[in-house]
C-alpha cells in the first residue's frame, strides 16, 4: 500500500457526508453506533451513496450483543447481504462465532457467497475469538479482504503488540485495519509500534446538544447511561485531522 487509508464509521447522514468531505477513502455504514453498531437501514444507504463519492461499506449485524446467531438471525443477515449487494454497497461487514470461540465457517462462508464480488470485511467479531492467529488464518481461507480489529484489546493503541504480530503474520494477504480509539494523537504511535496503514474511526470528539427546547428529564427511551439529549456525530476537523495524519503514513 503507497499511502495510509482511513476508513470513517458512521451512523447517520450527516456524519457520512462531514467524513466523506473531511478525507476519508470509504465509509463504514451502521446504525446505533452507541451500542456497538447495527446493520443501517436501506433508507438511509441510498441517501449516503447518492450524497458521498467514495465507496460504502455496509455493517451487518442484527441486534447488540455476542456474535453467536440463531438460524433466524443468520437468515436475516443472508438476506440484508442480498439486499445490499443489490442496492449497490461496495462491501460488507460482518462476522460469526461459535459457542467456543472460534470464526462460525460455515456461517461466514454463507453470508460471503451471498455477498458475490462485494469486499468483505471481518469486524470486531474477530477481536472476540480464543485465538487471534488462528482466526485470521480462517479469515484469509475465507476470502476476507479487511479484518477490523483492535488487536482484542480496549482500543487500538493497547492492542498495539497483537496488531504487529497480525501484520506480520498476513503478510499483505489480508488487510489489518487498527479501529477502537483511533484519534489524532494516536494514530503516528500505532503505526509506529505496529506498521499498520490502515485505520478505522468515527473522528467524533463529543456530543453535540439537541436542539430540543423542551426537555423531559424523568423518562429515558434508551440506556439509562446515555442522555436523550446529547447527539454523537463526526466532527469534521477532527476527522480531517486523522486523514492527515494516516494519508502521510
Amino acid at each position: 500500500m503507497s499511502r495510509g487509508f482511513l476508513e470513517g464509521c458512521v451512523d447517520c447522514h450527516a456524519s457520512a457526508v462531514t467524513a466523506g468531505r473531511a478525507g476519508a477513502d470509504r465509509l463504514e455504514l451502521c446504525a446505533n453506533l452507541a451500542i456497538g453498531g447495527t446493520t443501517p437501514s436501506p433508507a438511509l444507504f441510498r441517501q449516503v451513496r447518492r450524497d458521498c463519492a467514495i465507496p460504502v461499506n455496509v455493517l451487518i449485524r442484527p441486534r447488540f450483543g455476542d456474535f453467536l446467531y440463531s438460524p433466524a438471525e443468520v437468515e436475516e443477515m443472508e438476506a440484508c447481504v442480498c439486499q445490499f449487494r443489490d442496492l449497490g454497497a461496495n462491501g460488507v461487514v460482518l462476522g460469526a462465532l461459535t459457542p467456543e470461540g472460534a470464526l462460525d465457517e460455515a456461517v461466514m462462508a454463507r453470508l460471503i457467497e451471498a455477498a458475490g464480488d462485494l469486499e468483505i470485511t471481518l469486524h470486531r467479531a474477530f477481536d472476540m475469538t480464543r485465538d487471534p492467529l488462528e482466526a485470521l488464518e480462517t479469515a484469509i481461507r475465507l476470502g476476507c479482504q479487511t479484518i477490523l480489529t483492535s488487536g482484542q484489546q480496549r482500543d487500538a493503541l493497547a492492542g498495539a503488540g497483537t496488531l504487529r504480530a497480525l501484520q506480520e503474520r498476513a503478510a499483505g494477504q489480508i488487510a489489518i485495519m487498527a479501529g477502537s480509539g483511533v484519534r489524532k494523537e494516536n494514530i503516528r504511535e500505532i503505526y509506529r509500534q505496529t506498521g499498520v496503514q490502515v485505520y478505522h474511526t468515527t473522528g467524533r470528539r463529543g456530543p453535540v446538544d439537541s436542539g430540543m427546547v423542551y426537555r423531559k428529564r424523568t423518562v429515558s427511551m434508551g440506556l439509562p447511561s446515555l442522555s436523550e439529549y446529547e447527539l454523537w456525530r463526526t466532527d469534521e476537523e477532527e476527522f480531517r485531522a486523522c486523514a492527515e495524519v494516516v494519508h502521510s503514513l
